[in-house]
Formats: structure tokens, sequence, C-alpha cells
């Protein structure tokens, strides 16, 4: 009975969104201007962060590029300057260490300034059955997929409350709405994720911080590594 609630659960979600998209499709939205303003992307070394800088890179933001990985991190940064970037600044940072993140906030305030969109997309998966999967990885993966949002906000939020002004995003999965066999970790860590994003962003509107926006995106499948 639970199994087929869950599918159904699915299934009305997915219409929705279908119904939502067409919608769009013919009354689209108006874009946001980014132009100026100052993108933090986490996981930008690869995957959907690769992807996201390019595309801000051609809408004239200012791009500030986090990941642990320099190599991945470097070929990032030169693809966003051939794609018209202004102003690229990169750092190392490990999303897991609360300290780290801390530590480099404090230095993208003090470098580039407040971040005004700031997009939480670092992520890993084990991929394992749950009593395969070591008890650091499951660890690992609550700090990178969930706990990194909680200190990223920590540290950027206050400035977009003082300015009523910022947008915050979640890159969270399809796996956040649903269980997956073998993803038990990674559901936990994207649905905990989704929760924490729906009440900030109930948060926001409690304290009548219209200008301050939320985005939870929630991909199925996509052709790129974590």
């Amino acid at each position: 009975m639970n199994f087929f609630l869950e599918t159904l659960k699915v299934i009305v979600l997915l219409v929705y969104y279908l119904l939502e998209s067409l919608v769009f499709l013919v009354v689209p939205k108006r874009k946001k201007n980014v132009s100026g303003e100052i993108v933090l992307i986490t996981g930008a070394g690869s995957g959907i962060g690769r992807l996201l800088a390019v595309k801000f890179a051609s809408l004239g933001a200012t791009l500030v590029l986090w990941d642990i990985n320099q190599e991945g991190l470097n070929y990032t940064v030169r693809l966003a300057k051939e794609n018209g970037a202004g102003r690229v600044h990169s750092y190392i940072c490990d999303c897991s260490k609360r300290q780290d993140v801390y530590r480099v906030a404090d230095q993208v305030k003090k470098e580039v300034g407040d971040v005004s969109i700031l997009i939480n997309n670092a992520g890993i998966v084990i991929g394992k059955r749950f009593l395969d999967s070591p008890d650091s990885l499951v660890e690992k993966t609550m700090e990178v997929n969930t706990m990194a949002h909680f200190w990223t906000y920590k540290a950027f939020l206050p400035a977009m409350i003082a300015a009523n002004h910022g947008h915050l995003v979640s890159i969270a999965s399809s796996a956040g709405l649903c269980g997956v066999s073998q993803l038990s970790d990674y559901c936990a860590s994207k649905f905990a994720a989704v929760g924490f994003a729906e009440s900030i962003d109930m948060e926001m509107r409690t304290l009548r911080k219209t200008g301050v926006k939320t985005t939870i995106v929630c991909p199925y499948v996509i052709n790129t590594g974590m």
C-alpha cells in the first residue's frame, strides 16, 4: 500500500509539473536579469556546476566558483572566460567541512563582495545497498549534499536579508521526492535538502523578505558526472 501511495504521489507530481511546463511553454516566464549579480556555484569543477558556470558567464554575471578539484575548477574557469565572463573567481573549498566553508566564504566577501545568487550544487553519491555503504561515506554524503547547504546559507543569507535581494538555489534531485533502491543515503540527503530549502523559503515569506527568492531544482537523468 505504501509503495502504491508513493508511486501515485510521484505520478501526480509529474503530471502537475508537465502541465506547468506546457503553460510556461505558451506563456513564458519573464527571465531574470543576472547581469552584474555575484553568483556562487559549489561543485563548479564538473557536471551541472560547470554547465551553470558557462551559462551564467554568457549572461554577464560575476562568477564565484567552488570545488575541491583544482584541475576541474581551472577548466571551468577557462570555459567561463571563453563564454564571456568578465570576472571569475575560483576557490578550493571542501563543502563537507563547516569551517572550510566559513573560511572561504569570508575570503569571498573580502575579495569579491556579497553573494547575491547562491547555488548549492556540490554533491556525491555512493550507489550501494544500505548495508554495504561504509559509515564514513554515508556521513560524507550527508555533509556534502545536506549540511553544506546549512553552512553556505549561514554565511551568505544575512547579507541577502539585509538588502532584501538575493536568490537561493538548491540543486536537489528527483531522488529527493521518492525513495530509490541502493540510494538510501543519497535519497535521505536530497529529501533533507528539499525540506530545508522549502523551510527557508517559508521563513523569508514570514519575514516579508520578498526580494530573497528560492528555487529548488530536482533533476531526473542528466548526462553529466557527479
